[in-house]
């Protein structure tokens, strides 16, 4: 069972400047909730215990949001607010479930889920991306499923626009097990649009295997001068580790561009 999950929060933000110059793009709120609780929601709803928060020194503001106990204790003894007793019992109730480890250099997601080796408990775990929100159905909860299904690891999928797949990691597809599942036999980080293989595109939700880290510890630097978690992967699927990409039913947000900011508030407030 999949019962730990990891969230890279170390990026800089840069897209959603200037909002980001003194503050964290994933406590930025989103409909009046910050950010980083829907993806929090989102683990506890599929039965994770323990969830690994990639910060660095510049992301310290993330960790403070969840410690400000003398903050809440001080203000609730004044106010007597039940709406603020509420929503400090909410972080309590994240904050035993959540550690930090820090990643000080921008070298890539492959680099930080690297920081994590130490507190991987199990086989599988599960990752996270926060600037993709997934509402209306817990992508999660069914890659989960589809994890105990077939044993192995499962990454979410889209179709996006043929002009844009240089954003994504884009898959190639060997079998189609469902209308819903698919064998992945390839997977390239960004490539541009005549060298895609397809324009089904990894979002950000990832079970991957323990033995991801032997990859990314050899792994070198790939595009941009980062380590890449998709190019682990890749040698995996190389190495006959079986993944599937899964099309998900919910609806897909993307918070880490300021439209998509804008467009993920409207879209969750009239749900």
């Amino acid at each position: 069972m999949i019962k730990q999950a990891i969230i890279p929060l170390a990026g800089l933000g840069t897209r959603l400047l200037p909002l980001t110059s003194v503050f964290a793009k994933e406590l930025l709120p989103i409909n009046g909730k910050p950010g980083i609780e829907y993806i929090l929601d989102e683990c506890i709803d599929a039965g994770i215990k323990d969830i690994i928060f990639i910060i660095s020194k510049k992301k310290k503001i993330i960790k403070d949001y969840f410690y400000n106990d003398n903050f809440y204790k001080s203000i609730i003894k004044k106010k007597k607010d039940p709406r603020l007793v509420k929503e400090y019992k909410k972080i309590l109730f994240y904050k035993k479930r959540i550690k930090f480890v820090y990643q000080n250099k921008p070298l890539g997601t492959g680099d930080a889920v690297l920081k994590t080796k130490k507190f991987i408990k199990d086989k599988y775990f599960l990752m996270l991306l926060p600037d993709d929100l997934i509402i209306k159905n817990n992508c999660s909860k069914e890659m989960i499923k589809i994890h105990k299904k077939y044993k192995c690891s499962v990454m979410a999928s889209l179709k996006v626009n043929k002009n844009n797949v240089e954003r994504w990691g884009i898959y190639s597809i060997s079998k189609n097990l469902d209308k819903n599942n698919f064998k992945i036999s390839d997977v390239i980080e960004k490539p541009n649009s005549k060298d895609a293989p397809s324009n089904n595109a990894v979002i950000g939700r990832y079970i991957l295997k323990k033995n991801i880290f032997k990859y990314l510890k050899n792994q070198k630097k790939g595009k941009g001068g980062e380590i890449h978690i998709t190019d682990a992967i890749r040698k995996m699927i190389y190495n006959n580790n079986l993944f599937i990409g899964h099309k998900f039913y919910g609806k897909y947000l993307d918070c880490g561009t300021m439209s998509g900011y804008i467009n993920s508030g409207n879209a969750i407030s009239k749900l």
